[in-house]
């Protein structure tokens, strides 16, 4: 397995990182926005299918040699990168429909979680103290935000949301998983194109199956779609998948710590959606708790650990 890459020359590296969490960030408000005139499915379609049809010439022109020297085993494991990261929009995307988005975009935050879990559990990797402590932070914390309403009159339906963002959160941290791995050996286009085209066809066949309106029917929905793909999807994404190339995996997932408190200021600032207190104590507490179990994996690595293990177990 590869070690990380030489950081590109001056700030490059971290400023890819920076305008992927900041682009990422908008991705809530675009879908709320979106959701007014199309359901959450097709949403998640269209977000996906047009931010690949956007890539397809610039793939096909530049790196249709590295799409064929792709071996079975590679394709294997980009369907399944494809078919997490549908489901990770899928469910997250629906999420927004039911609960506020700081609930949603601190709970879909909490993947670095469930890839810890899994390591620990799955792989038998140990976790440190600073590690445990951090988990259990951030899992009192979602506790907050995800109990939080229960007994009111719109209780079910934020419990049912906030379950979607952590659904949410698994699949994309098995999709990270996956990437991370991949990455070491293909180009940014190389690996995003084809996850790309696998989620959007998954999503598109599963919209197949529903009864659900396809196609937007104002032009001003195709407007937040076209928004979405570009800046979230294209420069967000593929901004931090760039990223996972040059910087350690922990230390991107500090920094997408800062996407759900941007994504709430943008929430309070456009939809006029403030955070209750206790999604801000809860989301608090999450992504401190994060952030200290991301630093304590950060320091296992450089105590010895095999560079990049925890981060692709």
């Amino acid at each position: 397995m590869k070690p990380h890459l030489p950081a590109p020359k001056g700030t490059r590296a971290a400023g890819g990182l920076a305008l992927g969490v900041f682009t990422a960030s908008s991705a809530a408000i675009l879908i709320r926005l979106a959701q007014q005139g199309l359901p959450s499915l097709a949403v998640a379609a269209w977000r996906l299918t047009l931010a690949a049809a956007a890539l397809a010439p610039l793939v096909l022109l530049t790196r249709r040699a590295e799409l064929r020297q792709l071996s079975r085993r590679d394709w294997i494991s980009l369907t399944f990168s494809g078919v997490l990261l549908a489901v990770h929009f899928g469910a997250w995307i629906s999420s927004l429909a039911y609960t506020s988005v700081a609930a949603s975009a601190v709970l879909v935050a909490t993947s670095p979680i469930f890839v810890a879990i899994g390591s620990h559990v799955i792989l038998r990797e140990r976790l440190s103290g600073a590690m445990a402590l951090g988990l259990v932070i951030a899992i009192v914390g979602a506790s907050v935000i995800g109990l939080a309403d229960i007994g009111q009159s719109h209780g079910a339906n934020r419990l049912l949301g906030n379950l979607l963002a952590v659904a949410g959160a698994i699949t994309v941290a098995g999709y990270l998983l996956i990437g991370r791995r991949l990455r070491a050996r293909l180009s940014l286009l190389a690996y995003v194109f084809p996850v790309y085209s696998i989620a959007a066809a998954a999503l598109m066949l599963a919209l197949l199956f529903t009864p659900l309106p396809r196609v937007p029917d104002r032009p001003i929905t195709w407007l937040w779609l076209v928004l979405m793909a570009l800046g979230p999807q294209i420069v967000g994404h593929s901004a931090l998948n760039w990223a996972l190339r040059y910087l350690s995996a922990p230390i991107v997932a500090v920094a997408t710590l800062a996407e759900p408190i941007f994504s709430t200021l943008l929430a309070w600032w456009v939809l006029f959606e403030p955070p209750s207190l206790a999604v801000a104590l809860g989301g608090g507490l999450t992504l401190i708790g994060i952030g200290l179990a991301s630093l304590a994996e950060k320091r296992a690595l450089r105590g010895g650990a095999p560079e990049g293990q925890p981060a692709e177990a």
